[in-house]
């Protein structure tokens, strides 16, 4: 259990695959029961990006539009700019551990592009541990970061087991930096990270980097953090993830997609407020099954589940689309599998989901969605970075 697959050539971040039993429960959609559903954003075409080497992630940030930044498995960001080459960003590769297992650059958050030149990205380090840096572009060009400006804001020991790092950091809509830990890796949580409140491991963190540190601390605790003064580590806000390598907002809310064990994938969908000390219930549970231990008096379910069958092995999380162009995907939830490269919609609300169908559109090893200031969707699969369009 818990092997890992690699992905086109060792493409950017595979994951491990792998566990669960039923489906189903209150408030939960599967797939299984809308496969017969028909398909939604018929006329849609994936528009090749060309020009990037093993992408894993592609982002443009609010402010700054006609921009968007692909994250390169190695270490490197490239930058393009009103969809032309402007170069080389940012190359870290002297501090980035890849490509062996699931490690290497995995995705970069802005904070303010126009204000504060900051920005983030989440990488394994040379030994293997998860690393969160901020950096600053330069003042005179700000395609170009200023790499003297490294701050190690989190380093979380990851080195035994090189799968599960999780992935994705994302700027909040409430101006904190959010970052999504894998439990460790190995199977089934060997190490019990994802239900301890001691780790950092199998969370979603939540910290302020731009607030004045306390003590050896690099960033400023929220104070609303559910664990802030109590029994855990102030820096988490949720628990019970196995790998959610990737979640997005929309708004006031966050979805997540949480790569399963043996049977089960599942989207976690929350406002902020619910996703405040929310346990999503691994690894007592793989989606809605019982995977080991006892019940949990306060699991927070998934809204909606699939299962790892008909060559589907990992779920690929995706975001809510707000560009108008794409018609009838407006206001869902896209999301695919890693295997398959299938890529579905759905309409999430927290408490459940509904109307879960195809999108027309496929495309093999599916590690990323991102978006841009234009609401623009994007595509990285198979080595390539794609936009949605028609």
């Amino acid at each position: 259990m818990g092997a890992v697959r690699l992905v086109a050539a060792a493409l950017a971040c595979a994951f491990a695959c792998a566990a669960g039993i039923a489906l189903g429960g209150a408030g939960t959609q599967t797939a299984d029961a809308k496969r017969a559903g028909g398909e939604r954003g018929g006329g849609l075409q994936l528009n090749r990006v060309d020009g990037f080497d093993q992408p894993t992630y592609a982002h443009g940030p609010k402010g700054a539009p006609g921009l968007l930044f692909v994250v390169e498995r190695e270490g490197t960001v490239e930058v393009l700019e009103d969809g032309r080459s402007r170069g080389t960003f940012l190359d870290i590769r002297n501090l980035v551990r890849c490509c062996d297992g699931e490690r290497g650059l995995f995705s970069i958050a802005f904070a303010d592009y126009k204000d504060s030149r900051r920005f983030y990205v989440y990488f394994t380090d040379s030994s293997g541990d998860l690393r969160i840096s901020e950096f600053r572009y330069r003042r005179d060009n700000p395609l170009r970061a200023n790499k003297s400006t490294e701050r190690t804001l989190l380093d979380i020991e990851h080195s035994r087991f090189s799968n599960h790092n999780g992935g994705q950091l994302q700027w909040g809509p409430d101006q904190k930096l959010y970052i999504a830990t894998g439990d460790g890796g190995g199977g089934g949580d060997p190490l019990e990270n994802a239900q301890d409140k001691g780790s950092l491991l199998g969370k979603l963190l939540r910290i302020n980097p731009l607030r004045n540190p306390k003590g050896s601390l690099r960033y400023g605790i929220p104070r609303d953090n559910p664990y802030v003064g109590g029994a855990g580590r102030g820096e988490i806000y949720s628990r019970g993830l196995r790998n959610p390598f990737r979640f997005s907002f929309d708004r006031n809310r966050i979805a997540i997609g949480d790569v399963g064990q043996d049977s089960i994938e599942e989207v976690d969908f929350e406002t902020l407020k619910g996703a405040r000390g929310a346990n999503f219930g691994w690894d007592n549970y793989e989606g809605n099954a019982i995977y080991e231990g006892p019940r949990l008096d306060n699991h927070d379910r998934p809204i909606f589940t699939y299962r790892q069958v008909n060559g589907r092995c990992a779920i690929t999380g995706g975001y809510v689309v707000r560009d108008e162009d794409l018609g009838g995907l407006r206001g869902r939830y896209v999301y695919g599998d890693l295997c398959t490269g299938e890529i579905r919609s759905l309409v999430a609300k927290p408490g459940g989901a509904r109307d879960d169908s195809g999108t027309g559109l496929q495309q093999g090893g599916l590690v990323s969605f991102g978006t841009d200031a234009r609401e623009n969707l994007y595509v990285v699969a198979g080595g390539v970075v794609y936009r949605v369009g028609r």
